[in-house]
């Protein structure tokens, strides 16, 4: 046993008062004669035998009423094995107020249970203490420490939020809060501990805090939710079947049989369906539909799940663009309109295509194209260089056809630019392609793979061919291989666009591509998938950003909206090659679909969903949690088992001690009292 103020116990000298008292009687007697005494001899001894007695019981009496104030005063304590703080304590709470803490138990919701801790904790300490309150939305307001009366205000004001912040993430801010002072350092986290959140091995601990856990536990934990949708095929087109997979997650111990989903575009469903998912498991699902309407096409799909409903609706966006622009760059214009790319791209109405000579290429306008195709040019000069490697960087694709005669030194400086193979010599030995890359995107959908054989199939014949350097780039593949191995016609993505590089041109002294089959298909998709495809959708609290071809200058600016919930916000913007690059900072706080325009211009659509971190409800148990800490031998981490239970005591046992003085006091007053009982009724 301990003592908070020891000087009190030099007043333990007082019990030498009531001995002082026993010891030297100062009651004065008075004699009373009698005739004859003989018959009280006995009465007489047996009376101070029972005086005897009496004064010792009220010596014990007194001696225990007086220790025990004392000890009241001194306030003794039962030690823990902690070490006590002295002083002043600086205190941080972080409150979870994501979107799992809305689960119910028999207190309520956990969030309305983890506001009531809060405040129980800081009941647990004085006024001079000073404390932070944190939640997942790291607010400006939640860095500053502040006084009792200043955090109940700012705890009335929490409420449930889209934004998930991970362990390490809530520790390190709290941290940043404990620079501001050398006082006792005391950690407080509130809150479920989904697995989902608690990353153990990023989490950096810091040992001159002393850190509390506080798990809550939900009455139920089940969820069916959507976890995340995306197209098989990477393009949209126009009046043309997509096909949308979509994964549903099951976190509970029941199967689910035959729900339904649905999928609404422009606010019209589309594809009813249904879906069956085993316990704790995962399923996917593939809705099929055709895009009948060109422009953007706002999307969402829904199910029916309850209690938790942040997570059955999933938003997204796409646009379908009904003609796709493509420029192609020849010697002369001449070469150009009886090239076979002209005839190819010319006579179908999905594309718009021009074609232009080298010395009159508008430079400005060459970004509004989604496709440039090199026709046989004999060398590119650097500021044509500059200009295509500037498209292809901002997300346009590259289709390279080299001329007879080409200027090799011209070639490689462009290519080495774009980091992709060059040309290095002319091999004039007769060859044949005899592989195709089923597996690329270009030809994934145009042969059939259970029928299709490469051997029996009449493919490109070559008289020459340019080699190509060998690279051991990740990204590079081919589409087309000759029977030595050299590659026919490759690809290779380069930042956000796409380059292809063909070893031949299309005169028929290099080959007969232009006249074969497969000549036909491999434009037409390499025109397709041309088109830049923009994410489906974004994460509510991830703060990703947003580009853009728009440039707004002077007092122009971007508006996000939502008419339907009157929703309008103006995000940061700034120009980064020739990109706009839009930042939300988490403005956005609800999962819906949002338009995007440059003042009152529309040009385009974005959605936005919440994390389905928050989802999977699987938690760790009050002893997992103690478990983990042991393993990582976190000495300075208790996790706290409350129940029902106040929470105030609990922690002034945990930081000071089994407090005793109410006992003493109590004690002292009940030897007080045996006092007055002996002297008024033992006789």
């Amino acid at each position: 046993m301990s003592f908070t103020y020891p000087a009190f116990l030099f007043a333990l000298s007082a019990i030498a008062i009531p001995i002082i008292i026993h010891l030297f009687n100062f009651r004065k007697f008075k004699t009373v004669y009698f005739s004859n005494v003989r018959f009280l001899k006995e009465v007489k001894q047996e009376t101070q035998a029972k005086s005897k007695l009496k004064h010792l019981l009220v010596l014990i009496a007194r001696i225990l009423a007086i220790t025990f104030l004392v000890f009241a005063f001194s306030q003794p304590f039962l030690s823990n094995n902690n070490k006590v703080p002295v002083g002043d304590k600086t205190i941080s709470i972080f409150i979870d107020n994501s979107f799992s803490m809305e689960a119910i138990n028999k207190n309520g919701t956990l969030l309305d249970e983890a506001k009531k801790r809060a405040l129980e904790i800081i009941s647990a300490y004085k006024p001079s203490d000073r404390f932070q309150l944190l939640t997942n939305d790291f607010e400006g307001k939640h860095q500053r420490l502040v006084n009792k009366e200043e955090f109940i205000e700012l705890l009335d004001d929490v409420e449930i939020s889209p934004s998930t912040k991970l362990l390490s993430e809530i520790v390190l801010r709290q941290t940043d809060a404990f620079q501001q002072t050398e006082k006792n350092k005391i950690s407080y986290i509130i809150s479920d501990f989904q697995k989902s959140i608690i990353d153990w091995n990023s989490f950096k601990n810091d040992t001159s805090i002393q850190f509390k856990f506080i798990p809550l536990i939900a009455a139920e934990k089940s969820n069916v939710y959507i976890d995340t949708c995306w197209f098989e095929s990477p393009i949209r087109q126009y009046n043309q079947t997509e096909k949308l997979h979509v994964r549903i997650k099951n976190v509970s111990d029941k199967v689910l049989e035959n729900n339904s989903i649905k999928l609404f575009i422009n606010n019209v469903q589309k594809t009813p369906a249904s879906f069956s998912v085993d316990k704790n498991s995962a399923t996917e699902i593939v809705l099929s539909f055709s895009s009948k309407e060109s422009g953007m096409q706002y999307c969402r799909i829904e199910l029916n799940d309850y209690p938790v409903t942040f997570d059955d609706a999933f938003y997204f966006s796409f646009e379908v663009e009904k003609n796709i622009p493509v420029l192609c760059i020849s010697e002369s214009n001449a070469n150009s309109e009886r090239s076979s790319i002209t005839k190819l791209f010319g006579g179908d109405s999905l594309f718009i295509y021009n074609t232009v000579a080298e010395n009159k290429i508008d430079y400005s306008s060459l970004s509004k194209n989604k496709l440039v195709v090199l026709n046989e040019l004999k060398a590119i000069s650097s500021g044509m260089g500059q200009e295509l490697k500037r498209f292809v960087t901002n997300g346009g694709s590259l289709l390279v056809f080299p001329n007879k005669e080409i200027e090799l030194s011209s070639y490689k400086e462009f290519l080495l630019s774009l980091g992709t193979s060059y040309y290095e010599r002319l091999d004039t030995a007769n060859s044949k392609v005899d592989k195709i890359n089923l597996e690329h995107s270009i030809f994934k959908d145009v042969f059939d793979k259970k029928t299709f054989s490469a051997t029996n199939l009449d493919l490109p014949k070559v008289n020459e061919h340019y080699v190509l350097s060998k690279t051991t780039r990740s990204n590079e593949q081919y589409l087309l291989k000759l029977q030595n191995g050299d590659e026919f016609l490759s690809s290779q993505e380069v930042e956000k666009g796409k380059v292809y590089i063909s070893s031949v041109g299309v005169s028929d002294e290099f080959s007969n591509l232009t006249k074969h089959a497969i000549f036909v298909p491999t434009l037409y998709k390499i025109g397709m998938h041309s088109q830049l495809s923009q994410p489906l959708f974004y994460i509510i609290g991830k703060d990703e950003i947003i580009e853009s071809n728009m440039v707004v200058t002077g007092e122009n600016v971007f508006h996000i909206k939502n008419s339907s919930k009157k929703f309008d916000i103006i995000p940061e913007h700034k120009l980064l090659d020739s990109k706009t690059v839009i930042q939300i900072h988490n403005q956005i706080k609800e999962a819906n679909n949002y338009d995007l325009y440059a003042n009152t211009d529309l040009i385009g659509g974005i959605s936005y969903n919440f994390n389905r971190t928050e989802s999977d409800l699987t938690c760790y148990k009050t002893e997992e949690l103690r478990q983990k800490v042991e393993e990582m031998n976190l000495m300075n981490i208790d996790v706290l088992e409350l129940d029902s239970k106040n929470i105030t005591q609990s922690l002034m046992e945990l930081d000071q001690g089994k407090k005793l003085w109410k006992l003493c006091l109590i004690l002292a007053l009940l030897f007080l009292a045996v006092e007055v009982l002996l002297l008024r009724f033992m006789k």
